[in-house]
């Protein structure tokens, strides 16, 4: 029984623009590679999910139910205050679609159940807001925002962490090194 785990303790959700239908996003890529080898775990909001299943791509319909979903539930006051921040810090003019609706429940579930975003809105020259331009602002709201490609290199610092950590310990218990050390 393989009592080391592989597990580096990374919940992610992932926002609807990082579906990765065609499996065309190298980081994205990597990260279902990870989801797969049970080295971190991926989901989605239920909305993010919902969104994700509007269109005739049959390849992205499947790629948004292979994940968990998560609900919002947001019932209590407190909650209900975050939301409204969120909306603040996302649109400061106001909301004004039900796409800026959905974006801050999404952003509002990953942060409920304490996983990380990845997302790939905002914080470039043509979009210089966005969920990922305002992360430090959500960050002290208790929500964390990531690109993928910031994902994937905050993966693998845990996983050297991780790999040297069980080296050390089966050196010192004397217990064969697990077959994914190095690998992941």
């Amino acid at each position: 029984m393989d009592l080391i785990p592989r597990f580096v303790y990374r919940v992610f959700q992932i926002d609807t623009n990082r579906i990765n239908s065609k499996s065309n996003i190298p980081a994205m890529n990597q990260l279902e590679i990870w989801h797969k080898n049970r080295v971190i775990l991926l989901g989605m909001a239920e909305i993010a999910q919902d969104e994700a299943l509007v269109g005739n791509d049959s390849n992205r319909t499947e790629k948004a139910l292979g994940y968990i979903h998560s609900k919002s539930f947001a019932n209590t006051r407190e909650e209900q205050e975050t939301i409204h921040e969120i909306g603040k810090i996302l649109f400061p003019k106001g909301i004004k679609t039900a796409n800026q609706v959905n974006d801050v429940e999404i952003v509002f579930t990953a942060g409920k159940y304490n996983s990380i975003l990845i997302t790939c809105d905002g914080a470039s020259k043509s979009q210089p807001g966005g969920i990922l331009g305002h992360k430090d602002e959500l960050r002290k709201l208790g929500v964390k925002v990531m690109s993928d490609i910031e994902a994937v290199e905050h993966i693998r610092t845990l996983i050297r962490a991780r790999d040297i950590l069980v080296r050390e310990n089966c050196s010192r218990t004397g217990e064969p090194l697990p077959d994914w050390v190095g690998l992941d």
